[in-house]
């Protein structure tokens, strides 16, 4: 082999070389800035949706801790036969006792009771006014901030009310019910929340 040969032969392996080692590096370069495209694990657990067990949750307790979807609390309630019976017959004071605005509740959610079961209540416990959670005071008894009280949510923030549905009463500064976020049960102990159901 002569000189011209053996620098011909180098030559075309340091090129090859080269292009090998860069074509290594450029796709080592890529991957975390396309990675960097992906939303943070944080971001995925903020719209994860979320299962809860309710099965130690009693009548009339509101399930603790509070769960949170999406960075805010959720209200998961069972609700007696009385609270039932009080959310058909008084409505008078509601502002939207029919859940007429859609982007309120999923449609399998309006209904008298605002849920897929009507023992169970699963609300975002966000009010409608200006974002605080409201606190609940599930007796049926006189309140300093309503004498003919049927329990539900009290904002003591700026004075709106919810009933046990999470419908808003008339004339308080919230304009609009409780949100109902998508649900639904796998069995009678356990709710995802997030999803509308298993296949979404």
């Amino acid at each position: 082999m002569n000189d011209g040969t053996a620098n011909k032969s180098r030559r075309r392996f340091l090129i090859g070389a080269t292009t090998a080692v860069s074509a290594v590096g450029g796709v080592g370069a890529a991957v975390p800035f396309v990675g960097s495209w992906n939303p943070s694990a944080k971001a995925l657990a903020a719209g994860a949706p979320i299962t809860i067990d309710i099965s130690r949750l009693e009548p009339g307790e509101l399930l603790g801790p509070m769960p949170a979807w999406r960075g805010q609390p959720v209200f998961v309630m069972r609700r007696d036969e009385t609270t039932l019976s009080n959310l058909k017959e008084h409505t008078a004071h509601l502002a939207d006792p029919a859940s007429e605005k859609p982007d309120q509740q999923p449609d399998y959610a309006q209904n008298e009771f605002r849920s897929r079961k009507p023992e169970l209540m699963v609300l975002v416990g966000i009010c409608t006014h200006l974002g605080c959670s409201p606190q609940l005071f599930a007796e049926v008894q006189p309140q300093d901030f309503d004498a003919d009280w049927r329990g539900g949510f009290f904002c003591p923030c700026h004075g709106s009310k919810f009933d046990l549905a999470g419908r808003v009463y008339s004339g308080v500064p919230a304009p609009d019910n409780l949100r109902v976020p998508p649900h639904y049960f796998v069995n009678d102990n356990v709710i995802v929340i997030g999803l509308d159901s298993e296949n979404s």
